[in-house]
């Protein structure tokens, strides 16, 4: 599971080597290697003390949303392959859904603004995946809203490369278990 990521600014390129002075002293603390090593090149290499407040705020920050069975959150956006979309439209169609969830969710009740808050905590976990056609985005859309899935259909506006009303993308998210419902059999866009 990964813990929450706070941003951070990007360290230098000779900072990716840990210092395995930092990284001792960390595994002296019982955190995992590979955690350690992470938190280090995550707070750019700075200190020990640094990256060890880093880890444990990111498991503070994951214990606070954590339930009894840790339920964890995903987004998904199903990609209508039926459309003549190249890679920079589909990436700028799957931008608009992202949004349009995140606008969706934050402006509505606690629980909706509960839920991109786990999302968050988690990962913020994305995955893209194929779809057929606009009427196979529809029946996973009625699928979802059956299983009380937040979704987000997004209809181009045609000023590029597909005739406007076209339904490009459809987002779902919500927890994984009940995402995977829906879309667990679609392969991955690639």
């Amino acid at each position: 599971m990964e813990a929450h990521e706070e941003a951070v600014p990007e360290a230098p390129q000779e900072a990716m080597e840990v210092n395995p002075e930092y990284l001792k002293q960390l595994k002296d603390l019982d955190i995992p290697e590979e955690e350690a090593k992470k938190a280090l090149i995550l707070t750019g290499n700075i200190s020990a003390e640094e990256a060890a407040m880093f880890y444990f705020e990111s498991l503070e920050n994951h214990n606070l949303y954590a339930d009894e069975d840790e339920m964890y959150y995903k987004m998904v956006f199903v990609v209508n392959m039926e459309l003549p979309m190249g890679v920079g439209k589909v990436a700028a169609q799957v931008g608009h859904a992202a949004i349009g969830f995140l606008y969706q969710l934050l402006l509505k009740d606690s629980k909706s603004k509960e839920m991109a808050d786990k999302w968050d905590v988690f990962g913020a976990k994305k995955v893209v995946l194929q779809g057929a056609n606009a009427a196979h985005l529809m029946q996973l859309q009625a699928l979802a809203i059956s299983l009380d899935l937040p979704t987000y259909l997004v209809q181009d506006a045609g000023r590029t490369q597909i005739a406007a009303g076209s339904h490009t993308i459809l987002g779902i998210i919500g927890e994984e278990e009940n995402v995977n419902k829906v879309t667990g059999k679609l392969k991955l866009l690639n």
